[in-house]
C-alpha cells in the first residue's frame, strides 16, 4: 500500500509506502502502519476501494476510512 498523488501515472512515482499485502502466504499476511494511514487521511488521501476493505480488515476502524475513491 503506497500513498500517491492522484495525478502522478499509475505505475509513476509515490510519497510513502504505508503497508504491504501478500495473499498467497498462509495465511494471508497484511501489514498496514495505522498511524501513518491516520496522518494521510486528515491531510485528504482517499482509499480506492480495495485498499479500503484491506485497511478494515487490519483493524483500522470503518468509520476512521475515508470513503473510497472509485
Amino acid at each position: 500500500m503506497v500513498i500517491a498523488d492522484s495525478r502522478a501515472p499509475r505505475n509513476g512515482k509515490f510519497i510513502e509506502t504505508i503497508g504491504h499485502y501478500d495473499p498467497l502466504s498462509e495465511p494471508a499476511r497484511l501489514v498496514v502502519d495505522a498511524e501513518r494511514a491516520r496522518h494521510w487521511f486528515k491531510n485528504g488521501a482517499r482509499p480506492t476501494s480495495t485498499t479500503r476493505s484491506l485497511l478494515i480488515r487490519s483493524g483500522i476502524p470503518e468509520d476512521e476510512v475515508p470513503a473510497k475513491v472509485r
